[in-house]
């Protein structure tokens, strides 16, 4: 592999790892913050218990996820220092607030969540975790607006060979901001919820709490169907916005080699043969490619070859067209896993209605193994957002080629990766064993309340 692969390969893995924890620290802190406002402004002290019992693997997933996220700055100097050049001015501006201020605020209120139980009134107890889930938000925002800056660049000028911001409120106002983020923080929040139902589930299943676990996993139900549809209809919002600004993005994640008929069918399934440019056994859905490009089920959709020409023209000689079946099929498992979470949140939502919920064996272990589903479609969605950009590192303005720092060498990066790989198996690990203990004790271990009197310190330790 050459020195471009290996850092991509390394960045690739890197962020995929880290992002299995944001959405569902985001996700979670909500539906922490969700149980604990019931149990405030009903008095009920089960959803005490649950807000404590969450609160606890919450706090788990926050702390791994923090650590994961310190690797990822440290590559924009090591292995892509051309590109930290380049747009540094630009780029570094959102993270810098992201860490400064949404993050502060994160870990300043969550802290006093976990030392306030005792300490504070419940309603400005309950306005801590809120503010912990607002934290959580920012700090998407401001990456995405980062992210959103390499798929559609604005708010900027080039001077002495660098992109210089000149316009902060474009960058906070991007387009590809208002479609990537509600679409970005809709999976969280059902990753958050199909977990919390998944944990639900197994203790409903061991026969275990059911009770107290009913409650949460119908409030975890309620909340993965409501960001399910949302999920839905924010991504319908990125595929006509991805027309206007990445067509060829468009293209390929629908395998479109030739400009598509009038009205454009949609394919659900087909082989994409990459070497001829051709599809073979193609499955299709006729209008649909019109109304997802368009909202109206008529209209051409230009296909690769076309946007092709158009691209040598425009940036000059080369190949613009991405891994389309990379592109393609992480398209598909995105757009399933979706669905199969709607289908999910409603049927458990039935099964509870008819109170049939203790009885369906079946669907409870089916409920367990959903907590997977939106760790896979979050991360197809990344994979065909991030290669469906190539050969862009920054569309129109930068190549990935170009990006990569000229004295980094093969050794260092292979070092690197089996370093970073060796320490995230270490944390998954660990993840994984403290979760499943922590599951496993129920709300009936309430850590908070046996150390309430020792020093504050040692508290904190016993909770984690």
């Amino acid at each position: 592999m050459s020195v471009l692969e290996l850092a991509r390969l390394q960045f690739g893995s890197t962020t995929i790892f880290h992002f299995l924890f944001v959405p569902l620290s985001i996700g979670l802190a909500f539906m922490v913050a969700i149980l604990e406002t019931m149990y405030v402004f009903r008095n009920n002290e089960t959803y005490k218990k649950l807000t404590k019992f969450f609160g606890h693997l919450f706090l788990i997933n926050f702390a791994v996820g923090v650590v994961t996220g310190i690797i990822q700055e440290f590559q924009f100097g090591m292995n892509w220092s051309e590109y930290s050049r380049f747009v540094g001015d630009v780029f570094g501006a959102p993270l810098a607030i992201e860490a400064l201020l949404a993050f502060f605020m994160e870990s300043t209120f969550l802290g006093i969540w976990i030392f306030g139980w005792e300490r504070l009134s419940k309603k400005l107890h309950l306005m801590c975790i809120w503010l912990v889930s607002f934290g959580t938000l920012m700090s998407a925002f401001f990456i995405l607006a980062a992210n959103s800056f390499m798929q559609e660049p604005v708010g900027f000028t080039i001077k002495n060979g660098r992109a210089e911001m000149n316009d902060f409120l474009a960058i906070i106002t991007n387009p590809q901001l208002k479609v990537e983020f509600p679409h970005t923080i809709a999976g969280a929040l059902a990753t958050g919820a199909l977990f919390v139902a998944g944990v639900s589930a197994y203790k409903i299943l061991k026969k275990q709490e059911i009770e107290i676990f009913k409650k949460s996993f119908n409030v975890a139900m309620v909340l993965a169907l409501v960001a399910g549809i949302g999920v839905a209809f924010s991504g319908h919002s990125q595929a006509k916005h991805l027309m206007v600004t990445q067509p060829m993005k468009m293209a390929a994640s629908e395998g479109l080699w030739k400009d598509s008929g009038d009205p454009a069918s949609w394919m659900i399934f087909g082989q994409i043969d990459t070497k001829n440019k051709v599809n073979k056994h193609e499955i299709e859905v006729p209008y649909l490619l019109s109304y997802l490009a368009y909202e109206k089920f008529e209209g051409k959709v230009p296909g690769m070859n076309t946007l092709q020409k158009q691209y040598e023209k425009l940036y000059g000689p080369g190949n613009y067209i991405p891994p389309v079946k990379t592109t393609f099929w992480s398209f598909r498992i995105m757009a399933g896993a979706g669905m199969v979470m709607i289908l999910m949140a409603m049927l458990g939502l039935y099964y509870s209605y008819r109170k049939k919920l203790e009885s369906k064996n079946l669907f409870l272990k089916a409920s367990i193994l959903l907590i997977s589903l939106p760790f896979i479609a979050n991360t197809a969605g990344w994979i065909m957002t991030e290669i469906g950009r190539q050969p862009w590192t920054v569309f129109g303005l930068m190549t990935t080629a170009e990006s990569v720092s000229p004295n980094v060498s093969k050794g260092s990066l292979i070092f690197s990766i089996t370093t970073f790989t060796t320490m995230y198996a270490i944390l998954a690990a660990v993840l994984v064993y403290l979760f499943v203990k922590e599951i496993k004790k129920g709300t009936k271990h309430d850590v908070t309340e046996k150390v309430s009197t020792v020093d504050p310190f040692e508290r904190e330790a016993a909770i984690l």
